[in-house]
């Protein structure tokens, strides 16, 4: 297993020059990986879930997904990393 210096890791769907990230529901497909669906109803995680903080869509990863989905947590990881989105890391 990896080892994480957060509790929680935001990710923010802002760009380096201030824009905000496209398309616009990239929060609730990456969140999707983890939901579930019951009476027609999508329900988040709570250790991957959208947000949306000061107006700004961002997705909200708790540590805990690091154990049962690390895999997933890598792949969250790379794809802040690869779309330069900024991230907020909290203890």
């Amino acid at each position: 297993m990896n080892p994480i210096d957060f509790n929680r890791l935001i990710l923010k769907g802002i760009t380096p020059d201030g824009n905000k990230f496209r398309p616009s529901d990239w929060a609730e497909r990456l969140c999707g990986n983890l939901c579930t669906f019951r009476n027609r109803r999508m329900y988040y995680s709570p250790m991957l879930r959208p947000a949306v903080i000061d107006g700004i869509k961002c997705v909200i990863v708790d540590a805990k997904l690091n154990e049962e989905h690390q895999a997933l947590l890598n792949d969250v990881i790379h794809f802040a990393t690869k779309n330069n989105l900024q991230t907020e890391k909290q203890q």
